[in-house]
Parts: C-alpha cells; sequence; structure tokens
C-alpha cells in the first residue's frame, strides 16, 4: 500500500437507502432497561482509547444480552435481511469481532472515524442504542468519499478488498476524506442493521461518566 497520505483509489457508490442497505427497528427490545442496567452493573471492563495502546474507544465488555435475547435478535434480523442463518465467523487463526459486545465512549474518549467492517468476517453488523439520554445526533453515519479534487467517490467495499483500507489502497487518509451521506438518530433501544462493507462511523461520542456516556451494543454476522 503507498504511504502517501492524500492518495486513494475511488469506490463504487450506492446511496444507502432503508429496506435495501440498512434496517431501522425502533423498541426492539422488551426489556431494554434490564439489560442497560446489567450492562451498567458490569465491573469486567476492558479499557480502549485513550487509557491504553488501543485503537478502539472507551472501554468494553462481552457480552451485552443473554442468550435468548440474542436468539431473539437474531431471529429479527434474519427477518429484516432475509438471510436464512446468521452465525459468528472466525479466522484459521481463531481471530473473531467483537460480537455481542457492549460498548460504553463519552465525549472525549472517541471520535468520528469512518471505517467498514472486515467483510472476511461479517456480512451484517447492528448497533443498538442503550442509553435514553443521549442526544439523537449520537447516532450512526454513512459516509461517501471526498476525492483530493473535491468532488464526491465512493461508499462500498467490495471484493477482493477485505476492508477499507485495502479497497483504497491506503491506510493513511486526510482527515476530510470522507463526507457523510446518511445519519441515522440515536434512539433508545432501536437497533440499526447494515450492510458490513457500507463505509459507516459513530456520529458523535457523548457524556463523561459511565451512566451519561453513549452506550451501545455491537453484532456482527456472516450470513
Amino acid at each position: 500500500m503507498s504511504l502517501f497520505p492524500t492518495q486513494m483509489r475511488p469506490l463504487p457508490y450506492r446511496k444507502p437507502v432503508e429496506g435495501r442497505d440498512y434496517w431501522v427497528v425502533d423498541d426492539v427490545l422488551p426489556n431494554a432497561a434490564e439489560v442497560r442496567a446489567r450492562c451498567l452493573a458490569k465491573t469486567d471492563w476492558e479499557m480502549g482509547y485513550p487509557y491504553t495502546g488501543e485503537v478502539w474507544p472507551g472501554m468494553r465488555a462481552i457480552p451485552a444480552l443473554l442468550d435468548d435475547e440474542l436468539a431473539a435478535l437474531d431471529a429479527r434480523v434474519c427477518e429484516l435481511t432475509g438471510a436464512k442463518k446468521l452465525w459468528v465467523e472466525q479466522t484459521e487463526a481463531g481471530l473473531r469481532l467483537n460480537h455481542n459486545c457492549v460498548q460504553v465512549v463519552g465525549s472525549v474518549e472517541g471520535a468520528v472515524k469512518p471505517h467498514t467492517d472486515s467483510t472476511n468476517l461479517c456480512r451484517y453488523a447492528a448497533v443498538l442504542y442503550l442509553n435514553p439520554d443521549v442526544p439523537a445526533h449520537c447516532g450512526t453515519s454513512f459516509f461517501r468519499q471526498r476525492m483530493p479534487g473535491g468532488q464526491l467517490g465512493g461508499n462500498i467495499v467490495m471484493p477482493p478488498h477485505r476492508n477499507l483500507a485495502e479497497a483504497l489502497g491506503n491506510r493513511f487518509v486526510q482527515p476530510n476524506a470522507f463526507v457523510e451521506d446518511v445519519r441515522v438518530d440515536h434512539r433508545y433501544n432501536r437497533l440499526l442493521v447494515y450492510k458490513a462493507n457500507l463505509i459507516h462511523s459513530a456520529s458523535a461520542y457523548w457524556g463523561q461518566e459511565l451512566a451519561t456516556k453513549r452506550m451501545t451494543a455491537v453484532f456482527f454476522w456472516m450470513a
């Protein structure tokens, strides 16, 4: 890959459309308050940026949902996407994504970071918003490229590439290399499911104490 920070390959573009590229379900859990309370009571947090050298922000723990809760969510995602079966993929070396993981990130712990998920490990990803007091603008955004000349580029990683860095031909691009295209608002107990090869990021983070920070559960499925 090139290390020249302004070079990136153009990607294909398709405007994200709800019901085709992403799906939104409100009031998805019948016991959201119970799930949130259980997550707030966790003591086995793994720490990320800025507390350690990890690139992911805030703190996280597994699991977010119990087995029966997760099974009901899996069934709902199959219904939404048309997938006949969902599973959690891993590489021969045992590498897997942090599926069914609760993440808590405060306003000074994270930043907007457009990316795609590893398509060799998942086809669909999802975020479940678990704090009733986080404002709407702290949802999830889909992005497209802003090319060096200012024209807009694409938003999808396609085979044989497995992630955004591979598709761009560069891991290091300018901070203004992406522009927000579609935003889904944060709403308590809302589930957002999306195709993992779309460029996306948290729109913003919130809060300074555990109870006020942006709390989400994240999921990664192969189908």
